[in-house]
């Protein structure tokens, strides 16, 4: 196993992330309470949660170990539906 790859990696899954959580968090009107941290946990878990819902649903996977547009996109999905489930849950409301 190369090192160096899977450092290189990591640090792509958190920069995709980020990315994601933080467009997530624009979209879902929660950017001004979220900081960099939370963006990088909401879009890592909402990969996770897109890769759970698109693989089964529409037959694709992404993945943010390595850059892929589609692997953006779902995380994407993931972290909105993710954030929509913690507005619900402290608002009473999804937006």
């Amino acid at each position: 196993m190369n090192k160096g790859k899977w450092n290189m990696g990591w640090i792509i899954a958190l920069i995709v992330g980020g990315v994601a959580g933080w467009l997530a968090s624009i979209v879902m009107g929660r950017n001004a309470s979220m900081g960099i941290f939370l963006n990088i946990v909401v879009g890592c878990i909402g990969s996770i949660i897109g890769n759970l819902l698109s693989g089964p649903l529409l037959g694709i996977r992404g993945s943010v170990q390595s850059f892929s547009l589609t692997g953006l996109i779902i995380a994407f999905v993931g972290a909105v539906v993710l954030l929509g489930i913690v507005n619900f849950f402290r608002r009473g409301k999804v937006r």
